[in-house]
């Protein structure tokens, strides 16, 4: 794929117009080929623009290539294995805000990050190591619920959070996550219905016994609360739900992904944003395609 200069993406801008189909569809595939580089450039043309097709099929493209890009980029990370959670959450903002950069918002969780290693160490014992980012989270950095505006789609965009240090479950749940687990600190999803937390998982244990592979589980959205095992049973019984493994243990990275898209899926439903949900529903049928592909 070659870059494009901007005299020759003016040049196919203008072509927009043009009256032979072909010729539309041959500028929108050259177009398409940039990615999300070539948006702010197609914005620029259709804030310049007084012609009403043109700015109508700019717009088109300007969905098209969001869609596109954000298939490519979230398929790629979920066929590698989803390694970095904060990486699939930050694909998912970037479908809907495309001029995000993620070394700006990477520095920000790295400067977090910092701060929880500067206070960690190996003779801390697991509570003492969760109180620390608890600590540095939420008391330091200032990370709380919005427990008002619980079901805006913005709860969900990982750099929204980062911004106004508000979230709701799961995007909390990411961060703390993430954090802990770059600091070789085993901490993990669990995907609980209508919530989301996070576990600690037991590192010396062995796998054949899963449920004493959990600690304890902790609650980002309640400033790290610590829970034990008794309360996610009465959170089920509260819930009416039978008791599922699932409810107990870690999910992968690309559970939680599908989990923050169907949070997005919701809140836009509850907005009435059709063209959303439908995009939405294709980045998720991306991940539940690869997760089904054999290994």
């Amino acid at each position: 794929m070659s870059e494009l200069t901007d005299k020759q993406i003016k040049a196919l801008v203008k072509l927009l117009d043009d009256p032979d189909e072909g010729v539309y569809e041959q500028v929108s595939e050259q177009l398409k080929t940039q990615g999300y580089e070539v948006i702010p450039q197609l914005e620029k043309a259709w804030e310049q623009s007084f012609n009403e097709k043109i700015q109508t099929r700019l717009e088109n493209l300007i969905q098209e290539i969001q869609l596109s890009s954000a298939t490519t980029n979230l398929g790629k990370w979920s066929r590698e294995g989803g390694a970095d959670l904060f990486e699939g959450a930050f694909l998912v903002a970037k479908h809907q805000y495309p001029e995000l950069s993620y070394d700006y918002y990477r520095k920000k969780l790295d400067e977090i990050k910092k701060d929880i290693w500067l206070e960690i160490n190996d003779n801390l014992t697991a509570l003492e190591k969760v109180r620390i980012i608890n600590h540095v989270f939420f008391k330091i950095y200032g990370f709380a619920s919005n427990a008002a505006n619980f079901y805006a789609p913005q709860n969900n965009y990982i750099n929204h959070v980062l911004e106004t240090k508000k979230g709701n479950p799961i995007t909390l749940s990411i961060l703390y996550s993430s954090l802990a687990q770059e600091l070789s600190i085993p901490i993990y999803g669990i995907n609980l219905p209508k919530n989301f937390i996070v576990a600690y998982q037991n590192e010396y244990t062995k796998k054949e016994d899963p449920q004493n592979q959990i600690l304890f589980y902790i609650n980002p959205f309640n400033k790290g609360a610590i829970l034990g095992k008794k309360e996610i049973d009465y959170f089920i019984k509260q819930q009416d739900l039978k008791p599922r493994k699932e409810y107990y243990l870690p999910c992968s990275h690309i559970e939680t992904i599908q989990r923050l898209l169907n949070n997005l899926i919701y809140a836009y439903d509850r907005l009435g944003y059709p063209h959303k949900i439908k995009e939405l529903n294709q980045l998720y049928r991306i991940l539940i395609d690869n997760s089904n592909q054999p290994e």
